[in-house]
């Protein structure tokens, strides 16, 4: 059969046609995120946000600080059940509006790129506030509630701290900082997306590769981890997420912080330097998330067709 001509003979482009969201699609990307933040990843969150919350700390006072409550295990706080729940509902809600919102935009005539970036980022915008939210709220709570150990008082446990929050402050006190969170999904997924494929195509110049040769895995997660890393630009709006989201207590810091209250705040207190606090675990952070994505990703979708009999579609 042959292909669908337009005007003069010129061929047609093909009919745009709607993906489907694959449930293989989504077991491979909520099983690379568990391993992910399972192994290092939950550990130089808790070093990011350690830093975010006591800015006057280095990156060894930080390490210092996570040992004293409680060694090893004072890494992974916040691990069960938060990140988990982030990490396993990441692949689902992110995939299915990135997919969906792709698709549309691609509907109106926009190209390849702009449709995969503003996918990307409507994804993370929808993810910010469906699950991760709660999540990094509840994440930041269980890191900086130490000072309670401190007053010799065992601190509350992890339900215990929900439930309360709950109580008091019910919807808006667990997504506290949820519109931050916002910000930092939109601009990351989109300068990830963007500092990805530029460092893509100046590695595919330097290798003789710009004829769509297939790139091989280091130079994958050399271009992967380059996107990641310089998209650390909008550390600021991470800080601020943090401070929002403190349980640690001064009496100097405003009350009903907004973003622009918070920045102001830690501007006020720390300068332009306290604003990158913790910058250097989420560059590494964001190398580890690649690493885990490309490196174990044919693994992984081996490992979940076998599961599954489904071909798995997404790409890692």
């Amino acid at each position: 059969m042959s292909a669908p001509t337009g005007i003069a003979g010129i061929p047609a482009s093909p009919p745009l046609e709607k993906k489907p969201v694959k449930f293989s699609n989504l077991l491979l990307g909520a099983g690379l995120n568990m391993f992910e933040v399972t192994t290092l990843g939950q550990p130089l969150e808790v070093a990011k946000t350690t830093m975010a919350a006591n800015r006057a700390d280095g990156f060894a006072g930080a390490i210092s600080r996570i040992w004293s409550r409680g060694g090893v295990l004072g890494f992974y706080q916040g691990l069960i059940p938060w990140a988990w729940i982030e990490a396993s509902t990441k692949g689902a809600v992110l995939l299915f509006v990135a997919s969906e919102a792709e698709f549309y935009v691609k509907a109106f005539g926009a190209p390849d790129f702009v449709a995969g970036i503003s996918g990307g980022m409507a994804g993370g915008l929808a993810q910010a506030y469906a699950t991760m939210g709660f999540c990094t709220c509840m994440k930041t709570v269980e890191i900086t509630k130490h000072k309670v150990a401190s007053t010799g008082a065992k601190p509350p446990g992890t339900m215990a701290t929900f439930m309360d929050i709950w109580r008091r402050e019910g919807i808006r006190g667990i997504n506290r900082g949820v519109n931050a969170v916002a910000v930092r999904q939109v601009t990351n997924w989109g300068s990830r997306f963007g500092l990805s494929r530029v460092a893509e195509t100046g590695i595919r110049k330097a290798t003789g590769k710009e004829g769509g040769e297939k790139l091989g895995v280091p130079e994958k997660i050399l271009a992967s981890a380059l996107g990641g890393g310089l998209s650390a630009w909008n550390q600021p709006i991470e800080v601020i997420r943090v401070e929002m989201q403190s349980k640690t207590v001064d009496p100097n810091r405003p009350k009903n912080l907004t973003v622009g209250k918070t920045f102001n705040y830690i501007y006020s207190q720390n300068g332009m330097k306290g604003l990158y606090r913790g910058v250097a675990p989420r560059i590494g952070l964001g190398v580890w998330q690649t690493v885990c994505m490309v490196a174990l990703g044919d693994i992984a979708k081996q490992w979940v067709e076998d599961l599954t009999g489904d071909k798995v579609t997404a790409k890692h």
